[in-house]
C-alpha cells in the first residue's frame, strides 16, 4: 500500500469511532421514538429510512503526461462522503467538500472530490488497475459508489504493422493491413490517401471498419496514390510509414483490321491483317498485349487475261460499191480480269472488182505506191536474214553454246612470272608465250586461306600485281578472241587513296584461341564512324572497317569525266527513328551521299542487322529519313517493288538503290517466336581500391558497328575483354533477361549480397536503340596476393535461351593473357576504286553480261543465273534494268565482299548447262618477299 493510504488510514482512527457512536446513538432515538408513537414529520431532511443515494459516480480516468486527475462525487441525503482508494481511506485533509440543500425534495446534498496524481498511480502495485470509490453516511446507514479506475494514458511510437504498397490490376480487390502502436487508451485509427483523409461513408467501395484494415473492393485508376494509416489517443498522434498502392491495366488487344489486298496482282501471294495493343492500352507497368499483332494467310490473284481475236470470217458480198467485209470478235479468249482488250481493228473491208471499180487515177496510183512500198520492205527483210545467218555461221560461239572458259575463265589457274614493265590492262594476243617458272599451284585458287603465305587469293587474278606477268593456259583465251598462251603485264598503280589515307600494310598475329580477330588495344580511337572516297566512271568500293557496312559502285554509274567524293556514316549518337508499337530497329542507321549525286546504275548499300531471319516471324522494312527529319517506309523485304530490292542474308541486307540518303531496318515481330541476335561480352578491369576487380557484362545487337562501340568505350576506361563475345537468341517472348555471376571461389573472393543477379526487363533488352546495355558486378580479394580470377557468366531469357561466359584471367596486366576481337577486314583501304575494287574482272563480267541478257528459248537467260544465285523474288525488278544480268552481278560483289567466293559463281554458270569448267596448273616464278606482301595485303 502507498505511502499516501496509509496516512489517509491513521488520520481517520480518531473519528470513525465517534462516527460510529454518532451513528448508534441517532439510532437508539429513533427505535425510542418509534416505540413511544411519535412520527417525523415527512419534511425533516434527517428523516429516517432514507440513504444516500448518488447523484454523480467517479468516472474512469486517464493521467496524461504528469498532470492530476480529480475525481468526483455527489450524494443526498448526505452527512458525509468520503474515498476509499484501493481498499485504503483517503485522508480527510485530502478531501474538499461542498454542501447544498436540494429543492425540490428539501435533502442536504453534498458534494466531495478528490486528485489523483501520477506517482500515486505507479506507486501502486497491485493485481488490477489503481480504483477509487466513493463511501456516502446519513442517519439510516451507508451507500458505495462504483469504483472508478484510474491508469496512465500513453502511444507507443512505432505500428506494429505498417501498410505495406500494392500494384494490383483495375477491378482487383485492395487489402491494407494496419496494427496502430500500442497505447492506453486504445488509438483510433484514420486512414489518409495523398495526404487527405478518406470517408468511408462517402464512398461505397471503400470500407475502413475492419479491424483498423483498409478495403477497397474494386479497384479503380482513381485509386492509385500514396496511403498512410493515422493513429491517435488523448495523448499523441502516430503516422505509419506510407504505402503506394498502384492500380494497373493490362493491354488487350483491338480489333483485327480487314485483310489487305493480296500483295500480288497475279499468283500466289499474302495477305494481312493487324490489330494494336490498345483496348485498353498498357498502363502503369501493366503487361503488354499476349499474341500477334499482325496476321498473314496466302491468297491467290487471278492473273488477267489479255483478249485475243479470233479467226476472221468470211468475206461478205460484194456490195454494190464494189467492196466486200469480213469481221472478228475478240473472244479467243475474251479480255478477263483486267486483261487489255485486243488491238486492231474489228473489221475490214476491200475492193471486191479487182480494180473494175476503182474510180480516179489518183486510187491507181496509190496502189502502185504501196505495192512498191511492200516489195522493198520485202526485200530488205530477206537481205537482213541473210546477213544475219552468215555471221552466225561464222561466230566462234552461238547463243545457246559457248565454251565454259568465256564464262569462267577468271576463275582457271594462272602461271605467274616477274617482268620489269607491261600493261596490266590489257590481254595482248600478240605476246608469245614465256614457259619460265619456278613453282607451280594446281586447282582453284577462289577458297585459299587470305593469310596463308603459300597461296594466293581469287583477287590475285584480276587485280595489277607489281611487276607480275601472268600467262594464261586455258581455252578461255581462245573463245575470247584471243591466242591460245596470252600475257597479262602488271606493273604497280598508285590507285586511289583519298584524303591521305596511310597505304602502309599491317600483319596479323592470331593467339590459338581466336585466330580470326584482332586486339582491342590496337583499336584506332573513333570519334565519328566517317569514311569517304572519290569515285569515278570505274566505279569502286567503299568500307566502314570493323561495322559491316559497306558501299559498292558499280562500274559505268558515273558518268565519264566524272568524279564524286562519297561519303558514308554510321550514326553513333541517339537513333532519329523512334519505334511505333511493337516496331524495332534491327540495324544502325546508315548515311551515304551527297543526296544530289545522281546514278545510271543501282549502287548496293549492305547493312548489317541483328534478327534471325525468318518471314514467319518478321516482317521487315527498310526505311529512309526525309529531308524533314521524318522517317517513311521504302518497301518490305516480302514486297514487289522495281524502284528498289532487298536481299536479306543472316547477318546482313543488301539493298540496290538508285539515290542516296539515311537507311536503316526495322522489323515488326509477328509471333513470339521472333529472335532478336544479342551479342553478349564480359570486360573487366581493376577499380580504384586495389583489391576490387570490376566486371562489366554487356548485350548489344549482334551488329559490328554496336559492338565496336562497346570496344570504344571500354578502351576508354581501361578494359579487358575476358572471353570471346557469343551470341544469345532474344525472344520476343515478353521475360525478361538475368545476368548472374557463378562459382566464385569462396576463400579468395567475394561479392556483395544479394548483387550477384541481375534482371532486365524485357522492353529494355527488346527496344535497346539507345546505350549498350551492360550490368556490373564488383568483386573484392580477401588479399592482395589473389592474382588469378575463375568465373562463370551466365546470360538467360527466362523460358528462353542460355550462354555461359567462362572468365579466367589474371588481374595482373603483366600476366593478362589477350583476348582478341574483331575480324581482319581491308581496312588499310576503306575506298578502293577501280577493278581491283571487284571480284569479277571486266572482260568476264561483259561476256556474262553479253550471254544472259540475250533472251534465249530455253530459259537459259538472267532469270536462271538470278535462281543460281539464290534471288527468287521480286524478278521484276531485275526485268526494268537495261542490263539485268549486270545488275544481278552488282549484287552478287555485294554479298561476296569477304569470300570472293568465284568458285560458286562458276559451279552456278555450269549448272546452267551453257559452260564447262577446265581447271589448268598454275604456274608462278620466284617472287621476292616484298612483292609478295604487298600483292597480299592488296587482295590479290
Amino acid at each position: 500500500m502507498g505511502t499516501g493510504a496509509a496516512d489517509r488510514s491513521r488520520g481517520a482512527r480518531w473519528w470513525l469511532p465517534w462516527l460510529g457512536l454518532c451513528f448508534w446513538a441517532a439510532g437508539a432515538e429513533a427505535a425510542r421514538g418509534a416505540d413511544s408513537g411519535e412520527v417525523l414529520p415527512d419534511s425533516i431532511p434527517s428523516a429516517p429510512g432514507t440513504l444516500p443515494h448518488f447523484i454523480e459516480e467517479p468516472e474512469d480516468a486517464y493521467i496524461i503526461k504528469s498532470n492530476p486527475i480529480a475525481l468526483r462525487c455527489k450524494a443526498r441525503p448526505a452527512m458525509q462522503i468520503f474515498f476509499k482508494c484501493n481498499g485504503e481511506w483517503v485522508h480527510q485533509n485530502e478531501h474538499v467538500s461542498e454542501e447544498s440543500l436540494d429543492e425540490s425534495s428539501g435533502l442536504k446534498v453534498r458534494e466531495v472530490f478528490i486528485n489523483v496524481t501520477r506517482q500515486q498511480v505507479e506507486d501502486f502495485h497491485g493485481p488490477e488497475d489503481y480504483w477509487c470509490q466513493c463511501v456516502a453516511w446519513s442517519h439510516l446507514g451507508t451507500s458505495k459508489s462504483r469504483k472508478a479506475s484510474v491508469r496512465i494514458a500513453y502511444l507507443r511510437k512505432n505500428f506494429e504493422q505498417d501498410p505495406q504498397g500494392r500494384e494490383v490490376p483495375i477491378e482487383g480487390m485492395i487489402v491494407l493491413h494496419c496494427r496502430p502502436p500500442e497505447g492506453v487508451p486504445a488509438a483510433e485509427v484514420e486512414w489518409l490517401k495523398n495526404e487527405e483523409p478518406i470517408d468511408s461513408e462517402q464512398d461505397e467501395n471503400i470500407d475502413t471498419r475492419a479491424d483498423h484494415n483498409l478495403i477497397i473492393r474494386q479497384a479503380r485508376l482513381s485509386d492509385s496514390g500514396n496511403y498512410t494509416c493515422m493513429a491517435a489517443n488523448i495523448v499523441a498522434k502516430r503516422r505509419s510509414l506510407s504505402a503506394t498502392v498502384v492500380v494497373y491495366v493490362n493491354g488487350g488487344w483491338s480489333s483485327w483490321t480487314e485483310w489487305s489486298a493480296c500483295n500480288v496482282r497475279c499468283g500466289r501471294g499474302w495477305q494481312k491483317r493487324s490489330r494494336t495493343c490498345t483496348n485498353p492500352a498498357p498502363l502503369n507497368g501493366g503487361a503488354f498485349c499476349e499474341g500477334m499483332s499482325v496476321q498473314k494467310i496466302t491468297c491467290t490473284a487471278l492473273c488477267p487475261v489479255d483478249g485475243s481475236w479470233e479467226v476472221w470470217s468470211e468475206w461478205s458480198v460484194c456490195s454494190p460499191e464494189c467492196e466486200h467485209l469480213r469481221i472478228r470478235e475478240c473472244t479467243a479468249p475474251p479480255p478477263r480480269n483486267g486483261g487489255k482488250f485486243c488491238e486492231g481493228l474489228s473489221q475490214e473491208s476491200e475492193n471486191c472488182t479487182d480494180g473494175l471499180c476503182i474510180l480516179g487515177i489518183e486510187n491507181a496510183s496509190d496502189i502502185a505506191l504501196y505495192s512498191g512500198l511492200g516489195a522493198a520492205v520485202v526485200a530488205v527483210a530477206v537481205l537482213v536474214i541473210g546477213v544475219t545467218l552468215y555471221r552466225r555461221s561464222h561466230s566462234d560461239y552461238g547463243v545457246d553454246v559457248i565454251d565454259s572458259s568465256a564464262l569462267t575463265g577468271g576463275f582457271q589457274t594462272f602461271n605467274f612470272k616477274t617482268v620489269r614493265q607491261g600493261n596490266s590492262l590489257l590481254l595482248n594476243p600478240a605476246m608469245h608465250p614465256d614457259l619460265t617458272v619456278s613453282r607451280t599451284y594446281s586447282g582453284p585458287i577462289c577458297l585459299q586461306d587470305p593469310l596463308d603465305k603459300e597461296l594466293m587469293t581469287e583477287s590475285s587474278l584480276f587485280n595489277p600485281l607489281s611487276d607480275i606477268k601472268v600467262k594464261v593456259q586455258s581455252s578461255f583465251m581462245v573463245s575470247l578472241g584471243v591466242s591460245e598462251r596470252a600475257e597479262y603485264h602488271g606493273k604497280n598503280h598508285s590507285g586511289t587513296f583519298p584524303h591521305g589515307n596511310n597505304r602502309g600494310f599491317s600483319t596479323i598475329h592470331p593467339r590459338n584461341k581466336t585466330p580470326y580477330i584482332q586486339n582491342l588495344s590496337s583499336l584506332p580511337t573513333r570519334t565519328e564512324l566517317r569514311t569517304t572516297g572519290v569515285f569515278g566512271h570505274l566505279g569502286g568500293r567503299l568500307v566502314m572497317p570493323n561495322t559491316g557496312v559497306s558501299l559498292l559502285i558499280p562500274h559505268g554509274a558515273i558518268p565519264e569525266e566524272n568524279s564524286w567524293e562519297i561519303y558514308m556514316s554510321i550514326n553513333q549518337g541517339e537513333p532519329s527513328l523512334q519505334s511505333d508499337g511493337s516496331e524495332v530497329l534491327l540495324s544502325p542507321e546508315v548515311t551515304c551521299g551527297p543526296p544530289d549525286m545522281l546514278v545510271t546504275t543501282p549502287f548496293a548499300l549492305t547493312i548489317p542487322h541483328c534478327a534471325d531471319v525468318s518471314s514467319e516471324h518478321w516482317n521487315i522494312h527498310l526505311k529512309k529519313r526525309t529531308q524533314q527529319g521524318k522517317w517513311e517506309e521504302v518497301m518490305s523485304v516480302e514486297d514487289e517493288s522495281t524502284s528498289c530490292y532487298c536481299l536479306l542474308d543472316p547477318f546482313a541486307c543488301h539493298v540496290l538503290l538508285d539515290s542516296f540518303g539515311t537507311y536503316a531496318l526495322t522489323g515488326e515481330p509477328i509471333t513470339d517466336c521472333a529472335v532478336k541476335q544479342l551479342k553478349v561480352a564480359v570486360f573487366g578491369c581493376m577499380s580504384c581500391n586495389s583489391l576490387d576487380y570490376n566486371l562489366r557484362v554487356y548485350c548489344v545487337d549482334n551488329t559490328p558497328c554496336a559492338f565496336q562501340e562497346v570496344v570504344s568505350d571500354e578502351r576508354h576506361q581501361g578494359g579487358q575483354l575476358l572471353e570471346e563475345p557469343k551470341l544469345l537468341h532474344f525472344k520476343g517472348n515478353t521475360f525478361s533477361l538475368q545476368i548472374s555471376v557463378l562459382d566464385i571461389p569462396p576463400f579468395l573472393w567475394r561479392i556483395k549480397p544479394f548483387t550477384a543477379c541481375q534482371e532486365v526487363p524485357f522492353s529494355r533488352v527488346w527496344s535497346s536503340n539507345r546505350q549498350p546495355l551492360h550490368c556490373a558486378f564488383s568483386l573484392e580479394r580477401y588479399t592482395p596476393t589473389t592474382t588469378q580470377l575463375s568465373c562463370k557468366i551466365c546470360i538467360r531469357q527466362l523460358k528462353g535461351h542460355e550462354q555461359i561466359l567462362q572468365v579466367q584471367t589474371s588481374i595482373l596486366e603483366s600476366e593478362r593473357e589477350t583476348i582478341t576481337f574483331f575480324a581482319q577486314e581491308d581496312s588499310t583501304f576503306p575506298a578502293q576504286t577501280g577493278p581491283k575494287a571487284f571480284k569479277i574482272p571486266y572482260s568476264i563480267r561483259q561476256r556474262i553480261c553479253a550471254t544472259f541478257d540475250t533472251p534465249n528459248a530455253k530459259g537459259k537467260d538472267w532469270q536462271m543465273l538470278a535462281q543460281k544465285n539464290s534471288i527468287n523474288r521480286n524478278l521484276s525488278y531485275f526485268a526494268t534494268q537495261s542490263s539485268p544480268s549486270a545488275v544481278i552481278l552488282n549484287l552478287w560483289e555485294a554479298r561476296h565482299q569477304q569470300d570472293g567466293d568465284l568458285d560458286s559463281l562458276a559451279c552456278a554458270l555450269e549448272e546452267i548447262g551453257r559452260t564447262h569448267t577446265k581447271l589448268s596448273n598454275i604456274t608462278e616464278p620466284q617472287l621476292d618477299d616484298t612483292d609478295f606482301n604487298y600483292s597480299r595485303q592488296n587482295g590479290l
